[in-house]
Order: structure tokens, then sequence, then C-alpha cells
């Protein structure tokens, strides 16, 4: 990291003379080669969005939120009309551009444009999404909207640190990871140390490469099966750094 020092001696940042704060992300569409982010709708998205999450009704896709499970659609369409009109997290649903229907949701959140960072939340992914390209080329989108269309510095990753397959997500993806945050908070009754991971904007040209190419059709064969694995092109990229 560029170090300058201050009149005393002291190692202080590079300064950021033509930094100009992020901007606000609002209720956009973005859409890709098989899914489209839009804005949670209730109207459109509680029926099969709660058909969808009832398929995993026996796997703990709630366990590590401080939402959920919900009891009935009622419940969970009462929830999706309170998270619709949330600026901050701002909620995205992934709508797979093959059937037209809705199979999970994120959001953008802990936004803060002053110093240009902002937070990938509430990730909620139906079974539907496994051994699909949307939740990579979702995630594909949210970045380069994050980076490149509302020009933060800083995208973080948070989840519990007992969750696995998150911290094994993040990494796959090619956050770096920074640390656990212990007793952090509480929820459902329970204790939470928090691990961090991150992705900065001199850490994104080389990453958006890595998913481009995942995502390209030639990294397929023809019955679907990846040729590349992500992993691999993240953490070269992130080694190129």
């Amino acid at each position: 990291m560029d170090h300058h020092h201050n009149a005393y001696g002291q190692a202080v940042g590079a300064p950021l003379p033509h930094w100009t704060e992020a901007r606000v992300p609002g209720p956009t569409t973005l859409v890709g080669r098989y899914v489209r982010l839009e804005p949670v709708d209730p109207a459109r998205h509680a029926r099969a969005l709660h058909a969808a999450y009832e398929e995993a009704s026996d796997e703990p896709i709630w366990t590590y939120l401080n939402i959920g499970p919900f009891a009935s659609e009622s419940a969970f369409q009462d929830h999706l009309a309170r998270i619709a009109g949330s600026a901050d997290p701002r909620h995205f649903a992934l709508v797979d551009l093959a059937d037209e229907q809705p199979a999970g949701t994120f959001a953008l959140m802990r936004i803060d444009p002053p110093n240009g960072v902002i937070e990938l939340g509430f990730v909620v992914y139906s079974p539907r999404l496994r051994r699909t390209r949307i939740a990579t080329e979702a995630l594909y989108l949210l970045m380069r909207h994050v980076f490149d269309d509302l020009g933060y510095r800083r995208l973080e990753w948070k989840c519990d640190a007992l969750n696995a397959p998150s911290r094994a997500a993040a990494l796959r993806y090619g956050f770096h990871f920074e640390g656990i945050f212990r007793q952090a908070t509480v929820y459902k009754g329970r204790t939470r140390d928090t691990a961090w991971f991150s992705v900065i904007d001199a850490e994104w040209p080389a990453l958006r490469q890595a998913y481009e190419r995942w995502l390209g059709a030639p990294n397929f064969t023809a019955d679907g099966v990846q040729i590349e694995r992500l992993s691999d092109l993240t953490r070269a990229a992130n080694a190129g750094q």
C-alpha cells in the first residue's frame, strides 16, 4: 500500500485528490445472459419465491439469517412488502431468464457513499440455483454495477463465522478474507462471530475478466459442464495484483 508521511513523520494513507463520493444505488434493473436483477416486488415475486423456498424446507437456508423461516405464504408476502420499501438495504430479486421465475434475493446494504463502501447481504437462494450459472452471473452484474456504475471503492461480504458454505463462496468469488469480529452481533437468541471479506476497486478489473471468462460460452461443454473453475480464475486474478 502506498503510504505518505505527515509533518511529524507519521505514516498516513495516500491522498485521494480526485475522489468524489459514490452514488446511492436506486431501484434499478440489471440484465445478463441468464438472470435479471430487479427490485423486489411482492405482487410479482411473493408466490413464486415462497414456492421456491418451500423446496428447501428440509434445508437450513434461514439458519444464518436474522429473518425466516416463514410460517405461511402470507407471512412471507408481508416480509417482501417490508423489504420492498427499503432503500438500505436495497433488495433485488434474481429472475431466471429461462422461465421468468424468481429464484432468490439479495441486497446492497450498509450503504456509505462518502467513503465508497457498500455491503452485499441478505442472500437467500432457492435450490433452483444449484448447478446453474445464475448466482454467479447475478453477483457479477451486481459487482459491475457497484464498481463501474456507482463508483464504490470497497464491496464487503460478511457472514456468521460458522457459515462454512458462505465463507467458501466468498473465496470462490474472489473476495479477500480479512478476519473475524468476535461476538459481533446477537440474532435469533444466539451470539455471532462475523467473518469479513472484501473486494476493492483496484482488484475489480482483473476479477471482472475472470467472471466474464468463466461465464462465457466457450467455458462450458455442450452438456453444461464447466471447463475452467471460477475459483481458479479468481485466484489467478488476485495473484496478479
